[in-house]
Protein backbone atom coordinates (compact mmCIF):
# COMPACT_ATOMS: atom_id res chain seq x y z
CA UNK A 1 0.00 0.00 0.00
CA UNK A 2 1.78 3.40 -0.88
CA UNK A 3 -1.08 5.44 0.38
CA UNK A 4 -2.84 6.39 3.40
CA UNK A 5 -6.78 7.10 3.02
CA UNK A 6 -7.38 9.92 5.96
CA UNK A 7 -11.21 10.96 6.92
CA UNK A 8 -11.68 13.94 8.96
CA UNK A 9 -14.93 15.90 9.93
CA UNK A 10 -15.77 18.49 12.29
CA UNK A 11 -17.42 16.15 14.55
CA UNK A 12 -17.05 12.62 15.72
CA UNK A 13 -17.14 10.19 13.10
CA UNK A 14 -19.90 7.27 13.86
CA UNK A 15 -18.51 4.27 13.65
CA UNK A 16 -21.31 2.88 11.22
CA UNK A 17 -20.10 5.54 9.13
CA UNK A 18 -15.96 4.27 9.44
CA UNK A 19 -17.70 0.86 8.78
CA UNK A 20 -19.83 1.89 5.29
CA UNK A 21 -16.47 3.74 4.16
CA UNK A 22 -13.97 0.38 5.41
CA UNK A 23 -16.58 -1.75 2.99
CA UNK A 24 -16.07 0.91 0.16
CA UNK A 25 -12.63 1.15 -0.25
CA UNK A 26 -11.68 -2.16 1.10
CA UNK A 27 -10.37 -1.34 4.32
CA UNK A 28 -10.37 -0.98 7.84
CA UNK A 29 -9.66 2.51 9.71
CA UNK A 30 -8.49 2.89 12.72
CA UNK A 31 -8.94 6.14 14.48
CA UNK A 32 -6.89 9.15 14.86
CA UNK A 33 -9.22 11.28 16.98
CA UNK A 34 -12.84 10.73 17.52
CA UNK A 35 -13.40 12.82 14.23
CA UNK A 36 -10.30 11.52 12.17
CA UNK A 37 -9.40 8.24 11.03
CA UNK A 38 -6.85 6.26 8.29
CA UNK A 39 -6.30 3.32 6.54
CA UNK A 40 -3.54 2.34 4.27
CA UNK A 41 -4.83 1.79 0.75
CA UNK A 42 -3.54 2.23 -3.03
CA UNK A 43 -5.20 5.67 -4.18
CA UNK A 44 -7.58 3.88 -6.37
CA UNK A 45 -9.82 3.38 -3.27
CA UNK A 46 -10.46 7.14 -2.37
CA UNK A 47 -12.99 7.60 -4.80
CA UNK A 48 -15.59 4.84 -3.67
CA UNK A 49 -14.62 5.95 -0.34
CA UNK A 50 -15.68 9.31 -1.35
CA UNK A 51 -19.23 8.63 -2.71
CA UNK A 52 -18.93 5.93 0.77
CA UNK A 53 -18.84 9.50 3.18
CA UNK A 54 -20.69 12.07 0.81
CA UNK A 55 -20.66 15.41 3.09
CA UNK A 56 -20.15 13.60 6.45
CA UNK A 57 -16.54 13.91 6.05
CA UNK A 58 -13.39 15.22 4.02
CA UNK A 59 -11.97 11.92 2.39
CA UNK A 60 -7.86 12.44 1.29
CA UNK A 61 -5.07 10.18 -0.18
CA UNK A 62 -1.58 10.99 1.13
CA UNK A 63 1.47 9.47 0.37
CA UNK A 64 2.96 7.35 2.92
CA UNK A 65 6.76 8.16 1.76
CA UNK A 66 7.89 12.03 3.61
CA UNK A 67 4.69 11.83 5.45
CA UNK A 68 5.24 13.75 8.09
CA UNK A 69 6.38 17.70 6.89
CA UNK A 70 9.39 19.48 8.11
CA UNK A 71 8.10 22.38 7.03
CA UNK A 72 4.53 24.49 6.69
CA UNK A 73 3.85 27.60 5.23
CA UNK A 74 0.30 29.04 4.83
CA UNK A 75 -1.83 31.57 3.65
CA UNK A 76 -3.13 34.00 5.68
CA UNK A 77 -6.90 35.61 4.75
CA UNK A 78 -9.66 32.94 4.83
CA UNK A 79 -6.95 30.11 5.72
CA UNK A 80 -5.07 31.36 9.18
CA UNK A 81 -7.86 33.81 9.65
CA UNK A 82 -11.45 33.83 8.70
CA UNK A 83 -11.58 37.08 6.80
CA UNK A 84 -9.94 38.91 4.09
CA UNK A 85 -8.56 41.89 5.72
CA UNK A 86 -8.92 44.30 3.20
CA UNK A 87 -12.71 43.64 3.01
CA UNK A 88 -12.75 44.55 6.92
CA UNK A 89 -10.83 47.71 5.94
CA UNK A 90 -13.02 49.00 3.23
CA UNK A 91 -16.42 47.98 4.83
CA UNK A 92 -15.18 49.99 7.99
CA UNK A 93 -14.01 52.49 5.18
CA UNK A 94 -17.57 52.62 3.34
CA UNK A 95 -15.81 51.45 0.20
CA UNK A 96 -16.66 47.68 0.95
CA UNK A 97 -18.75 46.32 -2.26
CA UNK A 98 -16.05 47.85 -4.47
CA UNK A 99 -13.46 46.25 -3.04
CA UNK A 100 -15.00 43.04 -2.18
CA UNK A 101 -16.11 42.60 -5.84
CA UNK A 102 -12.19 42.84 -7.03
CA UNK A 103 -11.12 40.89 -3.66
CA UNK A 104 -14.18 37.50 -5.12
CA UNK A 105 -12.47 38.10 -8.68
CA UNK A 106 -9.05 37.60 -7.93
CA UNK A 107 -9.85 34.51 -5.62
CA UNK A 108 -11.14 32.87 -8.55
CA UNK A 109 -8.22 33.54 -10.65
CA UNK A 110 -10.16 35.88 -13.28
CA UNK A 111 -7.70 39.02 -12.14
CA UNK A 112 -4.22 39.04 -12.22
CA UNK A 113 -3.20 38.88 -8.25
CA UNK A 114 -0.76 42.30 -8.18
CA UNK A 115 -2.77 44.12 -10.40
CA UNK A 116 -6.47 43.94 -8.31
CA UNK A 117 -4.46 44.47 -5.24
CA UNK A 118 -3.13 47.98 -6.40
CA UNK A 119 -6.90 48.68 -7.52
CA UNK A 120 -8.06 47.56 -3.94
CA UNK A 121 -5.76 49.70 -1.99
CA UNK A 122 -6.18 52.70 -4.41
CA UNK A 123 -9.99 52.48 -3.21
CA UNK A 124 -8.26 52.78 0.13
CA UNK A 125 -6.63 56.38 -0.23
CA UNK A 126 -7.28 58.69 2.27
CA UNK A 127 -8.20 56.09 5.04
CA UNK A 128 -6.94 56.76 8.66
CA UNK A 129 -4.20 54.49 9.23
CA UNK A 130 -5.72 54.35 13.20
CA UNK A 131 -8.74 52.19 11.39
CA UNK A 132 -6.10 49.06 10.80
CA UNK A 133 -6.08 48.59 14.47
CA UNK A 134 -9.80 48.82 15.05
CA UNK A 135 -9.95 46.27 12.23
CA UNK A 136 -7.30 43.70 13.58
CA UNK A 137 -9.15 44.12 16.98
CA UNK A 138 -12.57 43.70 16.02
CA UNK A 139 -12.50 41.39 13.15
CA UNK A 140 -9.33 39.19 12.76
CA UNK A 141 -9.84 36.15 14.22
CA UNK A 142 -7.72 32.85 14.22
CA UNK A 143 -9.81 30.37 12.18
CA UNK A 144 -10.38 26.89 14.32
CA UNK A 145 -7.34 24.67 14.74
CA UNK A 146 -5.24 26.97 13.65
CA UNK A 147 -3.00 27.54 16.55
CA UNK A 148 -3.08 23.52 16.76
CA UNK A 149 -2.33 22.91 13.44
CA UNK A 150 1.44 25.66 13.83
CA UNK A 151 2.44 24.90 17.35
CA UNK A 152 2.15 21.48 17.00
CA UNK A 153 4.19 21.20 13.86
CA UNK A 154 6.72 23.54 15.83
CA UNK A 155 7.24 21.67 18.49
CA UNK A 156 8.03 18.38 16.46
CA UNK A 157 10.62 20.20 14.91
CA UNK A 158 9.21 21.43 12.18
CA UNK A 159 9.88 25.30 10.16
CA UNK A 160 6.44 27.42 10.26
CA UNK A 161 5.97 30.55 7.86
CA UNK A 162 3.15 32.74 7.29
CA UNK A 163 3.07 33.82 3.57
CA UNK A 164 0.25 36.75 3.25
CA UNK A 165 -1.15 38.64 -0.12
CA UNK A 166 -2.71 40.81 2.86
CA UNK A 167 -0.39 43.02 4.99
CA UNK A 168 1.97 43.30 7.80
CA UNK A 169 -0.12 45.41 10.12
CA UNK A 170 -2.00 42.34 10.43
CA UNK A 171 0.13 39.07 9.18
CA UNK A 172 3.11 40.35 12.22
CA UNK A 173 0.15 39.74 15.03
CA UNK A 174 -1.13 36.50 13.77
CA UNK A 175 1.75 35.22 13.44
CA UNK A 176 2.89 35.84 16.37
CA UNK A 177 -0.58 34.41 17.75
CA UNK A 178 -0.70 31.66 16.03
CA UNK A 179 2.88 30.53 16.73
CA UNK A 180 4.50 31.10 12.77
CA UNK A 181 8.42 31.93 13.11
CA UNK A 182 8.28 33.96 10.06
CA UNK A 183 5.74 35.85 8.52
CA UNK A 184 5.87 37.65 5.41
CA UNK A 185 3.34 39.91 3.84
CA UNK A 186 2.83 43.38 1.78
CA UNK A 187 3.07 47.04 3.52
CA UNK A 188 0.55 49.51 2.88
CA UNK A 189 2.12 53.09 2.66
CA UNK A 190 1.25 55.64 5.24
CA UNK A 191 1.54 59.46 4.56
CA UNK A 192 3.12 61.83 6.82
CA UNK A 193 -0.58 63.07 7.75
CA UNK A 194 -1.27 59.65 8.86
CA UNK A 195 -3.48 58.69 5.99
CA UNK A 196 -3.54 55.28 3.48
CA UNK A 197 -2.11 56.81 0.63
CA UNK A 198 -4.06 54.25 -1.61
CA UNK A 199 -0.68 52.44 -2.47
CA UNK A 200 1.74 49.02 -1.27
CA UNK A 201 5.22 49.63 -0.83
CA UNK A 202 6.87 47.34 -3.76
CA UNK A 203 7.69 44.83 -4.43
CA UNK A 204 4.03 42.96 -4.04
CA UNK A 205 4.41 39.47 -2.79
CA UNK A 206 1.74 37.57 -4.65
CA UNK A 207 1.74 33.98 -6.32
CA UNK A 208 5.09 33.62 -7.58
CA UNK A 209 6.29 35.33 -4.35
CA UNK A 210 4.59 32.74 -2.29
CA UNK A 211 6.06 30.12 -4.19
CA UNK A 212 9.57 31.54 -3.54
CA UNK A 213 9.16 31.68 0.11
CA UNK A 214 8.24 27.87 0.12
CA UNK A 215 11.83 27.69 -1.76
CA UNK A 216 14.26 29.42 0.21
CA UNK A 217 12.44 27.73 3.52
CA UNK A 218 12.98 24.48 1.98
CA UNK A 219 16.45 25.63 0.98
CA UNK A 220 17.30 27.36 4.21
CA UNK A 221 16.43 23.89 6.38
CA UNK A 222 18.07 21.48 3.69
CA UNK A 223 14.85 20.29 2.96
CA UNK A 224 13.59 18.06 -0.54
CA UNK A 225 10.21 19.71 -1.47
CA UNK A 226 8.56 16.54 -0.81
CA UNK A 227 8.98 17.19 3.07
CA UNK A 228 6.95 20.60 2.78
CA UNK A 229 3.71 21.29 3.04
CA UNK A 230 1.43 24.57 1.93
CA UNK A 231 -1.92 25.58 2.43
CA UNK A 232 -4.43 28.12 1.19
CA UNK A 233 -7.97 28.95 0.06
CA UNK A 234 -7.73 31.17 -3.72
CA UNK A 235 -5.74 30.98 -6.94
CA UNK A 236 -3.11 33.35 -5.69
CA UNK A 237 -2.15 30.40 -3.15
CA UNK A 238 -1.85 27.69 -6.61
CA UNK A 239 1.96 27.80 -7.01
CA UNK A 240 2.56 27.17 -3.45
CA UNK A 241 0.50 24.50 -3.19
CA UNK A 242 1.60 22.61 -6.62
CA UNK A 243 5.20 23.12 -5.47
CA UNK A 244 4.81 21.73 -2.19
CA UNK A 245 5.45 18.21 -1.23
CA UNK A 246 1.41 18.58 0.14
CA UNK A 247 -0.35 21.06 -0.93
CA UNK A 248 -3.86 21.82 0.81
CA UNK A 249 -6.80 23.98 -0.44
CA UNK A 250 -9.08 24.72 2.62
CA UNK A 251 -12.23 25.52 2.12
CA UNK A 252 -10.98 27.08 -1.08
CA UNK A 253 -12.56 28.51 -4.74
CA UNK A 254 -12.72 25.73 -7.11
CA UNK A 255 -9.54 27.13 -8.78
CA UNK A 256 -7.55 25.82 -5.85
CA UNK A 257 -9.45 22.75 -4.92
CA UNK A 258 -9.09 21.60 -8.09
CA UNK A 259 -5.51 21.12 -7.67
CA UNK A 260 -4.62 20.84 -4.67
CA UNK A 261 -3.67 17.31 -3.54
CA UNK A 262 -6.12 17.54 -0.41
CA UNK A 263 -8.81 19.36 0.18
CA UNK A 264 -11.03 20.10 3.28
CA UNK A 265 -13.79 21.54 2.99
CA UNK A 266 -15.57 20.28 6.64
CA UNK A 267 -12.74 19.98 8.66
CA UNK A 268 -10.75 22.22 10.46
CA UNK A 269 -7.08 23.31 10.08
CA UNK A 270 -6.44 20.43 13.07
CA UNK A 271 -7.23 18.02 10.01
CA UNK A 272 -3.67 18.75 8.33
CA UNK A 273 -2.23 17.41 11.37
CA UNK A 274 -4.22 13.90 10.79
CA UNK A 275 -3.23 14.03 7.20
CA UNK A 276 0.25 13.97 8.66
CA UNK A 277 0.01 11.08 10.27
CA UNK A 278 -0.49 12.42 13.78
CA UNK A 279 -2.44 11.60 16.47
CA UNK A 280 -4.64 13.85 18.15
CA UNK A 281 -3.05 13.12 21.24
CA UNK A 282 -0.14 14.39 19.93
CA UNK A 283 -1.46 18.19 19.45
CA UNK A 284 0.43 20.69 21.43
CA UNK A 285 -2.50 23.78 22.57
Amino acid sequence: MTHALVLTAAAPLPDALLEAAGTAAGVRFRRLAPEAAEAEAAPAALDPLRAAVGHAADANAVPLVAREKRALVADMDSTIIGCECIDEIAAMAGVGPAVAEITERAMRGELDFEGSLEARVALLAGVEADLLERVRAERVRLNPGARRLVRTMAARGAATALVSGGFTVFADRVAEEAGFALARANRLEVGADGRLTGRVVPPILGRDAKREALLVLAAERGLDLAETLAVGDGANDLAMVETAGLGVAYRAKPALAERADAVLARSDLSAILHLQGIPAAAFVD
